[in-house]
C-alpha cells in the first residue's frame, strides 16, 4: 500500500466525479434499463418466485397453434372465428370474470368482403354472420366487463371494425407500449391523451374496473389507483415487475375452451376464471413478440393452465425465450396493480450519488493498492454490491447496477493512468533511456515484465522497406559537413515519421539508407499494403522537399525504394553485451537487391511479387520484367505501383497498356514489335526506353532458341 498525498486525493475526488457524472449522464440512458434487466435476471435464477399461478388474480386466453390446428379453426381466416369467440366470451363471464379485455383486433368482417361469389359478393352471401358475436360484444359491454384493444397512431391506427365500435359504444382502450430506446418495454404507459382529455390504457381500465375504482393524477404526476400510488421514473408510466417471468399468469388454449363450450362444462369455467381479470390474446411464435426486461434469463408466454376436454398436443412444453407475447405485458401490468408490486426506480439524484460514491470508493483503492489489489476490490465490491441490488429488488426497489460498476471500472483505470503519468517515474525513465534504441513494442513489454531485454528471436512475415538516394556521394562532396549532417537529418526525419505513421519499423540508417520492417514488431496483417503506401507517400515527400524546401532545392536529390515480402527472422540480435532489434534472412537481401534493381530501369519503387500478392489489390501495378539478381538463382517478377487502385490517371493507365502489350511481345520474342511498343512510350518512361534498347538489339540479332525472358542483373 502507497502512501498518498493531497493530489492523489483530490485527484481521487474528481475522477469519481467525473465517471459518475458520465454514466448517469442522458447519452447513456440504456445504462438505467440495462440494469433492471441485469437484475431480473439475477433474481430469476437466485430467488425465482414461490407464488402459485392459481393465486393469479389475471389470467390469459390464449390463441395459440393448437388454435390454429383444431377444427373448426384450422384453414379458417380469424374472421370466421368471431361467432365462436362469442361464445366462449359468454361461458367465461358466466363462470364468473370481473372483466374481460382483448389484445387482438378484428379491424374488418368477414360480412364486409368483397370478393364476387355468384351474382352478389361473398359478404352479402354471408350477411348477419357476426349477428351473435356482436350480440354478446354488446351484452358484455352494457355490463362494463368488456374492453376492446384498439392501437393508437397519427399514421397507421388500428381499431376494431365499425360494427364493433357501436356494439361496445366506448368501451375500447390502447394497447400501446412504451419503448426504450433499445426497443426493449420495461415501462408501460398509464393513460394517453385522446381529444384533450386522458383516458386510461387498457392494463389500467381492466384494474380499474375489477376495483371498481377510477385512477386519479396528482399535480405532481403521480397516478393513483385504488389507494396504490403507482411508483414511476418517468410520469405516466409504470416500471414492470416481472417476478414470475410470464409463469405467474395461467395461460388457456382458446381450442380448449371452445371445446369446453361444446361440452356444456360450467363448472370448468367457474373453477378456472371466477373472480379473475382475463385478457384475449395471441401467444403464436411470429405475433407480437416483445422484448421486456425478461429478455437476459429468457420469459414464459404464461403456464399452461388446467385442460378441460381434450388433453395437451405433444411436444407443447414452454421453452423460456428472449421476446413474449404482447399479452403477457399487459397481464403483468395488471397484476403489478392489484397487487401493489411495480417496480420504484431511483430518481436521477439518489443514482448519481450510488454511482459517484461507488466510483469513489473504487478511485481510493486504485490510489492506495497496486493494479491488481485494486481490480480485486473492484471484483469484490461489484459482487457485494450486486447481492445489495438483488435483495433490494426482490422487494420491488431497483438501484442502479450497471453505471455503479462501470463508473467504478473507469474509476479503476483512470486512477492507474493518473499513477502511471503522475507517479510512475521509473518506468518513464526507462522508456526515455530506451525509445532511440529498441522499438515501442519491446519497451512495452521490457516495462511489463519488469526485465531489461534479452537476444531471442522469432519467424513472422513481414515486409523490408529498403531506400537509398541515388548519385548522393557526388552530391555531399559539394557540401559542407554541417550541411550534410542537416540536410540528412531533415531527409531522414520526413521519410521516419512517414513509415512510421503507416505502421513500419526503422531498424537503422545506414548511410543515406533506409531499413525498415512492416509487420513487426508490432503484428500487422496489412503490413505489404502499409508499406507500399509508405513508399510511394515517400517518393511524394521527396518532391516536395526539393521544390519547397531550401536545403534541398536546387539538388536534384531522388531516391530508390525496394519493397519484399515473406518469412524472415526477427529479434534482439546481437553480442550479449550489445544487440539490437532487428531481421534477418533472405527477404531482406531481395528487398536490398530490388532496391538497386531500380537504377536498371529507371524507376524509384520496385516491389517484388511477393508484395504484390500480399497488398490485396490495394493498388495499381505495371509488371517491369521478370529478373534474376545478384547471389539468388530463381527468377522472380517485379513491379512498379502506380497510384492506389483505380486512382491512376489516363496518363499512367496508357503508358503501363503498352508497356504490357511490349512485354507480352518480348516473351514472344516478337522483338521488332516489342520494340516499337516500347519506342513509342520511351520519351518520358525511363523503363519503356530501357526495353527499348534492349528489344531493338535482340531485334537486330536475335538470341538462340534456348533464351528466356529472364533479366540477369549483375550489379546489387
Amino acid at each position: 500500500m502507497r502512501l498518498i498525498g493531497k493530489r492523489d486525493i483530490v485527484a481521487a475526488i474528481l475522477i469519481a466525479l467525473v465517471a459518475g457524472a458520465a454514466f448517469t449522464s442522458p447519452p447513456l440512458q440504456t445504462l438505467q434499463g440495462l440494469s433492471l434487466d441485469i437484475l431480473t435476471a439475477l433474481r430469476w435464477k437466485l430467488v425465482g418466485d414461490r407464488r402459485d399461478p392459481a393465486t393469479s388474480p389475471v389470467v390469459v386466453v390464449a390463441i395459440d397453434g393448437e388454435t390454429y390446428e383444431t377444427p373448426p379453426f384450422k384453414g379458417s381466416p380469424t374472421q370466421t372465428w368471431t361467432r365462436e369467440i362469442g361464445r366462449v366470451l359468454g361461458s367465461i363471464t358466466e363462470g364468473g370474470a370481473k372483466v374481460i379485455g382483448f389484445d387482438v383486433i378484428f379491424p374488418s368482417s368477414i360480412e364486409q368482403s368483397e370478393i364476387p361469389f355468384g351474382d352478389t359478393s361473398f359478404g352479402n352471401r354471408v350477411k348477419g354472420f357476426d349477428r351473435d358475436y356482436l350480440i354478446a360484444l354488446r351484452k358484455l359491454s352494457d355490463s362494463g366487463k368488456l374492453v376492446l384493444g384498439e392501437i393508437l397512431s397519427n399514421d397507421h391506427p388500428d381499431r376494431p371494425d365499425r360494427a364493433q365500435q357501436l356494439a361496445v359504444k366506448n368501451n375500447i382502450r390502447a394497447l400501446n407500449v412504451h419503448t426504450d430506446a433499445d426497443d426493449v418495454i420495461r415501462r408501460m404507459p398509464l393513460s394517453f391523451s385522446i381529444a384533450g382529455q386522458p383516458m386510461p390504457a387498457m392494463a389500467v381500465e381492466l384494474t380499474a374496473r375489477a376495483l371498481a375504482a377510477k385512477p386519479e393524477t396528482g399535480p405532481t404526476g403521480v397516478t393513483n389507483l385504488s389507494g396504490y400510488a403507482i411508483p414511476g421514473p418517468v410520469p405516466n408510466t409504470l416500471t414492470l415487475n416481472f417476478r414470475g417471468m410470464g409463469r405467474d399468469i395461467p395461460a388457456y388454449s382458446f381450442a380448449d375452451l371452445r371445446a369446453c363450450v361444446e361440452k356444456g362444462d360450467a363448472e370448468f369455467f367457474r373453477r378456472a376464471f371466477d373472480g379473475k381479470i382475463v385478457l384475449l390474446g395471441s401467444i403464436l411464435n411470429f405475433d407480437d413478440r416483445k422484448l421486456t426486461s425478461m429478455r437476459l434469463a429468457g420469459g414464459y408466454d404464461g403456464t399452461p393452465g388446467s385442460r378441460c376436454a381434450p388433453p395437451a398436443p405433444a411436444g407443447a412444453a414452454q421453452q423460456a425465450r428472449n421476446a413474449v407475447a404482447g399479452v403477457f405485458v399487459h397481464a403483468t401490468v395488471v397484476r403489478n396493480l392489484l397487487e401493489h408490486d411495480a417496480i420504484t426506480e431511483l430518481g436521477f439524484p439518489l443514482r448519481a450519488i450510488l454511482t459517484i460514491a461507488f466510483a469513489a470508493i473504487i478511485a481510493a483503492a486504485a490510489c492506495l493498492l497496486a493494479p491488481t489489489g485494486a481490480a480485486i476490490t473492484w471484483l469484490g465490491l461489484t459482487v457485494a454490491y450486486a447481492a445489495v441490488a438483488v435483495g433490494t429488488f426482490t422487494h420491488a426497489i431497483a438501484l442502479p447496477l450497471t453505471e455503479p460498476v462501470l463508473a467504478g471500472l473507469a474509476a479503476l483505470a483512470l486512477m492507474i493512468g493518473y499513477r502511471f503519468v503522475i507517479a510512475d517515474r521509473e518506468e518513464r525513465f526507462l522508456r526515455k533511456s530506451f525509445a532511440f534504441y529498441l522499438a515501442p513494442e519491446v519497451i512495452d513489454g521490457m516495462v511489463a515484465s519488469g526485465k531489461m531485454p534479452v537476444l531471442g528471436g522469432e519467424m513472422r512475415n513481414i515486409t523490408m522497406f529498403f531506400s537509398d538516394l541515388s548519385g548522393f556521394s557526388s552530391i555531399a562532396e559539394k557540401m559542407t559537413p554541417s550541411e550534410l549532417v542537416a540536410l540528412m537529418n531533415d531527409y531522414l526525419s520526413a521519410m521516419t515519421d512517414i513509415i512510421e505513421s503507416h505502421g513500419g519499423y526503422v531498424d537503422k540508417y545506414i548511410g543515406d539508407s533506409i531499413v525498415a520492417m512492416f509487420g513487426a514488431p508490432a503484428d500487422d496483417p496489412d503490413h505489404a499494403r502499409n508499406a507500399v503506401a509508405a513508399a510511394l507517400q515517400c517518393r511524394d515527400r521527396l518532391e516536395e522537399l526539393n521544390e519547397s524546401h531550401p536545403a534541398f532545392r536546387g539538388r536534384g536529390l531522388a531516391h530508390r525504394i525496394g519493397l519484399n515480402s515473406g518469412e524472415a527472422v526477427v529479434g534482439n540480435i546481437g553480442s550479449r553485451r550489445r544487440f539490437n532489434y532487428t531481421v534477418m534472412s533472405d527477404t531482406v537481401n531481395l528487398a536490398s537487391r530490388l532496391e538497386g534493381a531500380n537504377k536498371y530501369f529507371g524507376t524509384v519503387i520496385m516491389a517484388s511479387e511477393m508484395t504484390v500478392d500480399q497488398s490485396r489489390n490495394a493498388y495499381t501495378w505495371r509488371e517491369l520484367d521478370m529478373v534474376r539478381v545478384q547471389g539468388r538463382d530463381e527468377p522472380i517478377r517485379v513491379y512498379e505501383p502506380l497510384a492506389d487502385v483505380n486512382q491512376e490517371t489516363q496518363e499512367q493507365g496508357t503508358r503501363a497498356a503498352a508497356y504490357a502489350e511490349g512485354l507480352a511481345c518480348w516473351r514472344a520474342r516478337d522483338f521488332a514489335q516489342a520494340a516499337a511498343l516500347f519506342e513509342s512510350a520511351a520519351r518520358d518512361d525511363p523503363p519503356s526506353r530501357y526495353f527499348a534498347r534492349r528489344a531493338r538489339a535482340l531485334a537486330t540479332n536475335p538470341p538462340p532458341g534456348e533464351w528466356t525472358p529472364v533479366n540477369t542483373l549483375e550489379g546489387k
